[in-house]
């Protein structure tokens, strides 16, 4: 069952936005900064610019494929079981990844609260406030889910107020030595800051959701990451130009060290607040998303059945979740922020290397069912330079991501040989591409079908009448050049069993019409319909001829016959079907798309997925 639409433009922006604001804003400018010196700010600002092939592409899928699972599915169904199970396993490990950096977060905060706390006692915190959050989603708490509007709108209010106060504070001596690095630290710390922009994944994830998912998926995404771009970039720089190179340096809480330099304790208690708000949705969020991804994986096949299996009392997937909350409790007692941080950062940047992958295989697959509604530009040079540039920021992170990176790919490539492939035999979009390459004529997959369902779906198309007959009607792809004698014979042949008429009889009516006056209603269109005996009775016979038909006193070749025949009661709807035709074939690209569709069922499929307007049902649910 597809899940209500409720969400528009105004909750993709806060969904992704307020994903991004947390962690890498309030956390990770002070590590960033030991690692960058002043030209931190450039590699924010790199960060926010290299993120743009990955969001291109995933606002593509999102509007073709708007399906629970986003990453993981697009590139399950675009690529294949290995690398979905890859996606799949990469987009938990990057979500739950984050929420643990956003759980150290609230360690970091408490410490500032309490000075004096030990060492260890930060993390302590962070593995209580995992606890916590996981209880809360095992018992289906939903915390500040309906605030969220609310929240972002605060937290972007309290971050414009920062920056717009700070920005006359800021001290040029501060940026003394802006570069003096190089760039390859810069660049490198562009890949650790990447995490920050982890929050389109749950846009991706929440897409079956979206009201107009052409227009809200796409402006919502882009209006989140241009304005939080603008936000780190603006709130770093006031960061550094306020606080000492020594204080800032390595700090985990290096916006309330900037406000309490220009805004006194009550600016510090502020960023704080707004800090801790961030974490806390962020972090519980995070759990309730990466759950899911086990649970999604389940369902397909790639990880086993018990992932999926929901609590009889409160309907949670309590295994995924105690899963994802162990392997996050893990993570924080094992690895140090820098490290965590880099390894959220490099799982990112593999996903986001598979999703360029997935549009490139989608588009030269040419699967005619695959129909976006934003299509990324300049593909596939934007998705190869962004691919290039994630594996080289992977490549510059130190060597930690990258044993991190060879090891998770390793596991993923065990788990598949060892319980995926034996399972699954889904085709993919990269299977049907190969096979088109050996050969023109391809037989319609699976995946087809459920891409024409995605896509009714999404644009919330109701069938009527015509889309009925169109389901059941035989359908001609005659070959070779033909008259219009040997068209009318071939479709006689097709309908007289349907209609309880003779052949002959019918290729006579068909004859008469066409004497009368020339069915072709514009070049390379003919749409010849005749009277039928009976009562009740109507049919629809497309036919492509891919060669062309020639017809009487007609200088062009047809290549596209829409045969109507109907009994006398049907006249009424034979005028309707005659104006579905002409919507149909009216649409942009419509004969070019009819002569490059593969099979018959490919044909139909043109038929149903069509952007006309359908005619509403009668309540006594027969004929219009």
């Amino acid at each position: 069952m597809a899940l209500k639409r409720r969400l528009g433009f105004w909750s993709v922006f806060c969904i992704a936005s307020g994903a991004m604001i947390s962690s890498g804003l309030f956390v990770l400018p002070g590590l960033a900064f030991r690692a960058a010196g002043p030209a931190v700010v450039l590699s924010y600002a790199l960060a926010g610019l290299l993120v743009l092939p990955a969001l291109l592409s995933q606002a593509e899928l999102a509007t073709a494929m708007p399906r629970a699972g986003g990453s993981y599915f697009f590139i399950e169904r675009s690529l294949g079981a290995l690398p979905g199970t890859l996606a799949g396993l990469a987009n938990w490990l990057s979500i739950a990844l984050k929420a643990a950096f956003a759980l150290i977060g609230i360690g970091a905060f408490a410490e500032l609260v309490f000075p004096g706390l030990p060492p260890w006692a930060f993390k302590g915190v962070a593995v209580a406030c995992c606890t916590g959050f996981a209880t809360l989603n095992l018992l289906s708490v939903k915390g500040v889910g309906r605030a969220q509007v609310a929240m972002v709108a605060g937290l972007l209010a309290v971050l414009g107020l920062f920056v717009v106060a700070g920005m006359g504070a800021t001290r040029h001596a501060h940026f003394a030595g802006f570069a003096d690095k190089g760039a390859l630290p810069i660049l490198a710390t562009a890949g650790m800051v990447f995490v920050s922009f982890g929050g389109l994944t749950k846009v991706a994830s929440v897409a079956e959701e979206v009201r107009h998912p052409g227009r809200n998926l796409p402006l919502g995404m882009f209006a989140a990451v241009g304005v939080v771009t603008l936000l780190y970039v603006a709130a770093v720089f006031v960061t550094v130009g306020t606080v000492e190179a020594d204080r800032l340096s390595g700090s985990l809480t290096p916006l309330s060290l900037a406000a309490e330099a220009f805004l006194g304790r009550w600016g510090t208690g502020l960023l704080s607040l707004a800090a801790v708000l961030a974490f806390v949705t962020t972090a519980n969020s995070g759990i309730l998303s990466a759950s899911r991804s086990p649970m999604a994986m389940s369902r397909d096949g790639l990880l086993p059945g018990a992932l999926r299996s929901l609590w009889p009392r409160f309907g949670t997937p309590w295994l995924s979740i105690l899963l994802t909350a162990g392997f996050i409790i893990a993570v924080i007692a094992a690895l140090t922020v820098d490290l965590l941080v880099k390894a959220a950062s490099a799982m990112m940047l593999m996903l986001f290397v598979l999703v360029n992958l997935a549009v490139i295989i989608m588009r030269r697959s040419r699967i005619q069912n695959y129909r976006p509604l934003y299509r990324a530009p300049f593909c596939p040079w934007l998705q190869i330079a962004g691919t290039a540039a994630y594996l080289f920021l992977i490549a510059r992170m130190g060597l930690a991501p990258l044993l991190a990176t060879g090891g998770f790919v390793v596991v993923g490539l065990i788990w598949y040989a060892a319980y995926v492939h034996p399972r699954i035999a889904r085709e993919s979009a990269f299977v049907y591409l190969v096979k088109r390459i050996v050969s023109r004529d391809v037989a319609r997959s699976r995946l087809e079908e459920e891409l024409k369902q995605i896509a009714l779906e999404r644009d919330e198309v109701t069938h009527d009448r015509f889309d009925r007959l169109v389901s059941t009607c035989p359908i001609l792809d005659l070959q070779g050049s033909r008259t219009a004698d040997d068209v009318f014979r071939a479709a006689a042949a097709a309908l007289a069993p349907r209609l309880d008429m003779t052949e002959d009889d019918l290729f006579e009516r068909f004859r008469e019409r066409e004497a009368q006056s020339s069915t072709v209603v514009q070049p390379g269109l003919a749409i010849p319909h005749v009277i039928v005996p009976g009562r009740s009775k109507f049919e629809i016979l497309p036919i492509r001829c891919r060669e062309g038909a020639s017809f009487p006193g007609q200088g062009s070749e047809v290549h596209v016959v829409f045969i109507l025949a109907g009994s006398v009661d049907e006249r009424n709807y034979h005028l309707k079907a005659l104006m579905a035709v002409a919507h149909v074939v009216g649409e942009q690209d419509f004969v070019r798309r009819w002569l490059a569709a593969g099979e018959a069922e490919h044909l139909r499929d043109l038929l149903l997925m069509s952007g006309r307007t359908r005619e509403p049902e009668r309540p006594e649910g027969g004929r219009l």
